[in-house]
């Protein structure tokens, strides 16, 4: 299939325009079938070898995110304390996660283990599993945004938590938890950028041709 014009377009507005949403939530339930879409996109992830190493766990049950919540109050304690001065001022009024406000939450893992030992483009880079998974994550985020739905990583938060309140099985990775939800309005520029943390890097600075540090 060979896509025109339009198609390519409506895919880089729907990249520029994706944004990792922690406020401005709204109640509103997301419908099953657009839940399904979602993890339909995310499982057409690239994967190596094809392994699929993922797993996601679908949660709407506000007692279960009011947990996951109060695992990222002390994770959110520990993190002000590792900045300084203005920064740490800054820190404390920025809005890192949507967890209660969001109406649901995704917890993606993933399996090492799945299709056994030795995987087809696992053999030197072992990490290639992980960075599969995060392929899923890419490609539900991309999804959601499609879906006029906002996404947000909740990084700031102990694995532990997870492994406990979602009763997940300690061989299983754990690549991040997701809350995802209808909102107010999407923001034009990022939020660490809108708020001073941190500006976008400009694309030449990042970009070599040849070798390293040929410009």
């Amino acid at each position: 299939m060979l896509f025109d014009d339009s198609h390519r377009d409506t895919l880089y507005n729907i990249i520029f325009q994706r944004r990792d949403v922690r406020r401005d939530f709204l109640p509103t339930p997301i419908p099953d079938d657009i839940i399904l879409r979602l993890l339909t996109a995310a499982h057409h992830a690239p994967s190596v070898g094809f392994m699929q190493p993922w797993d996601f766990i679908v949660i709407k049950d506000p007692s279960t995110r009011r947990k996951i919540k109060e695992g990222f109050l002390i994770a959110n304690e520990v993190s002000a304390d590792k900045f300084q001065g203005d920064r740490k001022s800054l820190y404390r009024t920025l809005k890192l996660e949507g967890i209660e406000e969001a109406p649901l939450g995704i917890c993606i893992t993933c399996d090492r283990s799945r299709t056994g030992d030795v995987v087809l483009g696992k053999t030197i880079k072992p990490e290639m599993d992980l960075y599969s998974a995060v392929c899923a994550v890419q490609n539900l985020w991309l999804a959601a945004r499609a879906e006029n739905l906002g996404m947000g990583w909740v990084s700031i938060l102990d694995d532990d938590v997870l492994y406990n309140t979602l009763n997940i099985p300690r061989d299983l990775n754990i690549i991040g938890y997701f809350c995802i939800g209808y909102v107010e309005q999407f923001q034009n520029t990022p939020d660490l950028q809108q708020f001073g943390w941190q500006d976008r890097r400009p694309l030449k600075d990042a970009i070599h041709f040849e070798t390293w540090n040929t410009k």
